[in-house]
């Protein structure tokens, strides 16, 4: 970046971390009470500007609407933001490798260097949706499957190869090393970016609905549309809405008798009735300090369920500890806790003095989550376990719709036969015929994982089993996730009841 004329070049300073330095601009130097009222959120919305503020693109007015969040949230104002970087699937991401392979073709008729053409913005492309479950109940279905993916999508993961090589400032995660957003929250995220000795946090985009799962790492990111994606790869801004802040207090501790699915789907119930469509929902209180990375994850993950924008989390010592058990360079944690602070983007939850203003309040007593279900047909439809029986028979004979199959209750008891692999069997409403312990919401906590394999443990000893008509699948989502199932020893217990893993090997991304 050209600092020598940038109008915010007088509050660059200097930060000293692990034997090195690197430069930053003072935010809480340059907004003084206003910056330390701001949400978490749009102070990283606010770095942004400060740093590209271009007089083109980004203009100081733009920086002052940010730093004047607290009295324009209500006016509707447009504010570019350009994120750190750009985060693809591959559905969406071969398409835009297309178009930048088009363009290299381009700059090459008309005498160019097509080598030029290159992401302005760093770009990570996680091949992970191209998996399909056609080998399950066997050991060898993850490598069968895996055998199959390559044979299928063969000129398309070619083409990905030669752009992994060809272009610049973007890397390509290969086939079988997990889902996007566990790979995103285990490798890719860099909480704060080091670019050319310039610091500032890590920021993002992406071409799933379910990036906000960043958030809670305490990266600031959401999905978009493939166009949006490739415009912020050439060094566009996205352009945007002043938003609105909910901030979401959370006390109290999980009940041992509850997961972090039930915390979600609480909270997202919560938050569908009072409508965040359109907002950023920022958490705080002493609660968030009671929940893991993961957990926060899970609880992010589920963010395009609950309509807002981002579920956001700020760093915290939680934040710091979980980069430094996922192998983290020592040297790298310590620059994004001393950044972090040095910013006023560190946060203590059970610090309310550190507590910015926020639109609006909303508080959970996590000591109130129950152990819930959702559906019959969405996943954010909470059903407390204690209400399932009664709320399924209800389903039953509700009219068509969400929460109804408009059944007639002389065929609510109706059932019927069939055989399957020379054996008679009987189908009737409510019997399970796909079973599947995958979803990124659930592989990113290990909690909820070892859950389910201590559940199929306990299964096993009982003597149950899973009928040979029902289609099990296992998705792990990364290597780690992998690895600690292997460890933890519940893996020959899944196997037994059909779950053997089918996607996600130990193909360790950085490799």
């Amino acid at each position: 970046m050209e600092t020598g004329s940038h109008p915010y070049v007088d509050y660059l300073k200097t930060l000293e971390f692990g034997g090195r330095e690197g430069n930053y601009f003072d935010l809480p130097g340059l907004g003084g009470d206003k910056y330390d009222r701001l949400p978490y959120s749009i102070r990283v919305l606010l770095e942004s500007g400060i740093r590209n503020c271009d007089g083109f693109q980004i203009t100081s007015q733009d920086v002052t609407n940010l730093l004047d969040w607290n009295q324009n949230q209500d006016k509707k104002i447009e504010i570019p933001f350009r994120p750190a970087r750009v985060i693809l699937q591959d559905f969406t991401g071969v398409p835009a490798v297309v178009d930048f392979a088009a363009m290299r073709d381009a700059v090459k008729s008309l005498g160019g260097d097509p080598s030029l053409i290159n992401p302005v913005c760093p770009a990570d492309l996680v091949i992970d949706h191209s998996v399909q479950v056609d080998y399950f109940r066997s050991s060898e279905a993850l490598t069968r499957n895996q055998a199959m993916e390559m044979e299928r999508n063969r000129e398309r993961f070619v083409f990905l190869k030669w752009g992994a090589k060809a272009f610049k400032n973007m890397l390509i995660v290969p086939p079988g090393c997990g889902i996007v957003h566990q790979v995103n929250l285990e490798y890719l995220g860099r909480v704060v970016f080091n670019s050319g000795g310039l610091l500032y946090p890590d920021s993002l985009v992406g071409t799933d609905s379910h990036t906000t799962m960043i958030n809670g790492l305490g990266i600031v990111g959401w999905g978009v549309g493939g166009i949006e994606a490739e415009a912020v790869m050439l060094g566009q801004c996205i352009s945007m809405v002043l938003p609105q802040v909910v901030g979401y207090k959370l006390t109290g501790v999980v009940s041992s008798y509850a997961t972090s699915t039930d915390v979600v789907l609480t909270i997202t119930k919560h938050l569908r009735q009072v409508g965040v469509v359109g907002k950023f929902v920022e958490f705080f209180g002493p609660g968030v300090a009671q929940l893991s990375i993961a957990d926060r994850a899970t609880i992010s993950n589920m963010c395009p369920e609950y309509g807002a924008t981002v579920g956001y989390f700020p760093v915290d010592d939680m934040s710091i500890k979980y980069l430094r058990q996922t192998g983290r360079e020592a040297g790298s944690v310590e620059m994004i806790e001393k950044y972090l602070r040095a910013v006023g983007m560190f946060r203590d939850y059970s610090n309310s003095e550190q507590d910015p203003a926020f639109s609006q309040i909303l508080e959970l007593d996590l000591s109130t989550v129950v152990p819930s279900l959702s559906g019959p047909k969405r996943p954010h439809d909470r059903v407390s376990v204690s209400d399932m029986k009664t709320d399924f028979s209800q389903c039953l004979q509700n009219k068509v719709g969400f929460k109804g199959f408009q059944i007639p209750a002389d065929k609510h008891g109706a059932s019927a036969p069939f055989s399957y692999e020379g054996k008679d069997y009987t189908l009737k409403h409510g019997s399970v015929v796909i079973s599947a312990i995958t979803s990124c919401t659930n592989t990113s906590n290990p909690s909820v994982m070892l859950g389910a394999g201590l559940l199929a443990k306990k299964a096993c000893e009982r003597g149950l089993s899973v009928a040979p008509y029902i289609k099990t699948s296992l998705s792990p989502g990364s290597g780690v996730v992998t690895y600690y199932l292997k460890e933890s020893g519940v893996i020959p217990y899944l196997e037994q009841l059909g779950f053997c893993p089918h996607t996600a090997s130990d193909t360790d991304p950085k490799q």
